[in-house]
């Protein structure tokens, strides 16, 4: 009976604990935002810190948002979606790159040709929004996209097609190693957090990436030529909240967290990646990072040697038998 008893109030203690805890989360004073980059890094200026913000302004400071930067809950970038559904953090900046298998609606959005501007794909995403939606099991509070991607190289510069081959590129998401060995490379998909030290020990030979990642993880140092034209698009980043979190504020709190958060936000990381970006170009120039610009005509022959591999992915069938071509057309608003 004794044995019983202290199970009973064991699981008492248990129950308070859970109890308490998601009072402690209905009650929002303070909500957990986890980010495996620094502080400085533009995203915290153009969306943690723009969201933190408001969230107190439209609460009247009855729900603000402390900040554990620099992978203070998890250091891995690939597992930041991961620690969110876990309840680690109550929000998370996370990069569906990184596990494309679980988001391979969202990484459509680095296909050649879909957008042209880190604010043009943010709008890209916002338009396939409803096929998105369902491959994301946490509430999104934003959405949104970088600029195309640039090349940085160290021992060889790319100024035609032939240069590619052979090379050994780093790319953000799985969904761009066929369109990048169309060229006759071989594509390695890394987080950005070991992409310096990889292309400066001669790991990789090269950086498929958008500018922005330039100032942010001094890609200046260790590349030597930067090319401009390869065709790409930008990748997906998300803002997102624990569903059992929101679920479990009051009417009103969830009011005040979809007043912080949604289109404005969003459209605020893509504007903000858009000025890294020219940043990152900046800063390559007065380091003496040769700039490349691929000619037209150099463009056209990436394009067409690119063709299989688009027309393979159009063809390719997700879940519920929706295809490339149609998340395209759809983040195209067609």
């Amino acid at each position: 009976m004794i044995k019983n008893g202290i199970k009973i109030i064991a699981a008492g203690a248990i129950a308070l604990s859970a109890a308490s805890f998601l009072a402690g989360n209905a009650s929002a004073t303070e909500l957990r935002l986890a980010y495996f980059m620094g502080s400085k890094h533009p995203m915290n200026k153009f969306v943690f810190t723009p969201f933190g913000k408001k969230l107190a302004e439209v609460s009247g400071g009855k729900m603000t948002v402390k900040q554990f930067p620099g992978g203070a809950l998890n250091s891995s970038p690939p597992k930041q979606y991961s620690i969110l559904i876990k309840g680690v953090a109550d929000v998370a900046f996370a990069l569906p790159g990184y596990t494309s298998q679980l988001f391979p609606v969202s990484n459509v959005i680095t296909i050649p040709g879909v957008a042209n501007s880190a604010l043009d794909g943010t709008k890209k995403l916002a338009n396939a929004a409803e096929l998105i939606r369902p491959e994301i099991k946490a509430k999104i509070l934003a959405m949104w996209a970088n600029q195309p991607p640039i090349l940085l190289t160290k021992n060889k510069a790319v100024r035609k097609l032939e240069d590619l081959k052979g090379m050994k590129i780093r790319v953000t998401a799985k969904t761009n190693v066929p369109f990048i060995e169309a060229l006759g490379a071989s594509a390695v998909s890394q987080p950005v957090s070991v992409i310096n030290q990889n292309l400066q020990n001669g790991a990789i030979d090269g950086i498929l990436i958008d500018p922005s990642a330039i100032r942010s993880f001094k890609l200046y140092e260790p590349a030597k030529y930067l090319t401009i034209g390869i065709p790409g698009s930008g990748s997906a980043f998300t803002l997102l909240m624990n569903n059992k979190v929101y679920k479990g504020l009051s009417a009103e709190e969830q009011k005040w967290v979809d007043a912080a958060s949604g289109k404005w936000l969003s459209e605020s990381g893509g504007n903000g990646y858009d000025k890294a970006a020219a940043g990152g170009m900046k800063i390559s120039k007065e380091k003496g990072v040769e700039i490349i610009q691929l000619p037209d005509a150099e463009i056209a022959r990436f394009r067409e040697a690119m063709k299989p591999a688009l027309e393979k992915f159009n063809a390719t069938k997700f879940k519920g038998g929706l295809t490339g071509a149609a998340v395209i057309k759809a983040m195209k608003g067609m």
